[in-house]
């Protein structure tokens, strides 16, 4: 069953929040790693928490969010097997997912508007890796 990891680090916190919201209106089952508040955090901290847990297993997704979204995705492709998207529109979360196999979204919350970032979010979890010639390129990462 694929597990869904959520973090943020202070600036993200507000958006983490919305998104959790969303996830329990659709009945999605999620695990919030932190923070529990919008106090001052150091992003790499909960950045590498949603790693390692996603890259526990090839069916967990990851959620992180942080002001600009680069530095959680900087932060989370050290980890071996974690391919982080950030994703700016709709396009950019589809094709995260069918062409390159992202198994962590990374939102800017001061760069996206939160209908843009909710819907980001849906399409990450709804959109299937299509594999083919993708998966030859994957395998090269």
């Amino acid at each position: 069953m694929k597990k869904i990891f959520i973090s943020s680090d202070h600036a993200g916190y507000r958006l983490k929040e919305l998104i959790k919201d969303q996830l329990d209106k659709q009945k999605l089952a999620y695990h919030d790693l932190g923070p529990k508040n919008d106090n001052r955090v150091d992003y790499p901290d909960y950045a590498h928490k949603v790693a390692k847990k996603v890259k526990i297993n090839k069916n967990h997704v990851g959620i992180l969010i942080c002001g600009s979204g680069m530095g959680m995705n900087i932060t989370a492709n050290r980890h071996k097997n974690i391919r982080a998207a950030q994703c700016f529109n709709l396009k950019s979360t589809k094709l995260s997912r069918l062409h390159n196999d992202a198994n962590i979204i990374t939102l800017g919350a001061r760069l996206l508007s939160k209908n843009i970032a909710l819907k980001c979010v849906s399409i990450f979890l709804s959109t299937k890796f299509e594999g083919g010639r993708h998966l030859k390129r994957i395998k090269k990462i």
